[in-house]
């Protein structure tokens, strides 16, 4: 057997979690897996781990021409039971068993403010009001090497901003989440400061691919996830995706973001989908989809390349990670 030390192998050669857990009975049912031709295997209902409650459906959902059509959608309970929320816990199931029932979104109240014309004050009924609601399936991939497809609902995060008219200061937009004392976990416990706090360019934000997400699968999107609004921007790694906003601000400046702060070495501001660029402690090369037990490679910019990487011309995108 071969004994491996701590410092000697990559988070993204661990196995999952999830994975090792079941361990038993996934050798039991090996000889019932399909492998497919791209490796993926047909995932036994023990393995999708915890059950989430299906939520309200949306109305008048429309599917979006800027979906990615060519990748198979992770299951409704793969989302939703197997995600990030430092706010809820820092393992991957603890948001599931945790948020619910804890994050109180009724009533909600979302602010834009900063260097804008027309200061906005919106409701949660309020954000179907923006723009249409769209089904948009986006390829999301995670910095621990982890990807997942993801049917979202939500609307063009530019529809918002548009509307309260950034001034010619206005070249940042920072967003910042809800934080509860005594429903949340303390700073000290995460690991990280809270409210949490995220910022893009403006022109990152006004990009049509950027969305603030309000659903998925058609349906109201649920605690665990970020409910009742985030922002989703597919071509970032996914803790740029703030959950449960509650505030916007247009900026002058760079805006502080939380895992930024946190460890600056880890986490650049702009922390875009770069398998040329390894995180200090293991290599961003390739991933593992969720529900799938063999590695694919990872795409620039998460596959969105011919849609973004205009925004980013000229810049050294090592140094600015």
């Amino acid at each position: 057997m071969l004994i491996r030390k701590p410092g000697e192998f990559r988070y993204s050669d661990v196995t999952p979690r999830e994975v090792y857990l079941r361990r038993r009975e996934f050798i039991r049912s090996a000889s019932g897996l399909a492998v497919g031709a791209a490796g993926a295997l047909a995932v036994p209902p023990w393995l999708a781990g915890l059950s989430a409650q299906r939520g309200q459906k949306l109305p008048g959902v429309k599917p979006s021409p800027l979906s990615t059509r060519d990748e198979k959608v992770n299951s409704y309970d793969d989302i939703t039971t197997y995600n990030n929320f430092y706010e809820f816990g820092t393992d991957k199931d603890d948001p599931a068993k945790n948020a619910p029932g804890r994050l109180k979104t009724n009533p909600w109240k979302l602010t834009v403010e900063g260097e804008v014309t027309k200061k906005l004050e919106l409701g949660y009924e309020d954000l179907f009001t923006i723009a249409p609601l769209e089904e948009r399936i986006y390829r999301m991939r995670c910095v621990e090497a982890w990807s997942i497809v993801v049917p979202w609902v939500g609307v063009p995060l530019s529809a918002l901003l548009k509307k309260v008219e950034p001034t010619s200061k206005a070249k940042y937009v920072a967003f910042e989440s809800l934080y509860e004392r005594g429903r949340m976990l303390r700073s000290e416990e995460a690991g990280i400061d809270f409210p949490y706090v995220e910022g893009l360019r403006l022109d990152e934000a006004m990009h049509p691919l950027t969305i603030l997400a309000v659903g998925l699968y058609g349906e109201k999107l649920p605690e665990q996830n970020g409910a009742p609004v985030r922002l989703v921007v597919p071509w970032k790694y996914g803790f740029k995706g703030i959950k449960s906003i509650v505030r916007i601000r247009l900026v002058e400046r760079e805006p502080p973001a939380t895992w930024n702060i946190a460890n600056s070495r880890e986490y650049g501001f702009y922390s875009n989908v770069n398998p040329e660029v390894d995180h200090p402690r293991w290599s961003q090369a390739s991933e593992r989809r969720l529900g799938e037990f063999f590695r694919r490679k990872t795409q620039m910019f998460n596959g969105y390349a011919d849609q973004v990487a205009s925004l980013y011309t000229g810049m050294d995108l090592r140094k600015l990670y």
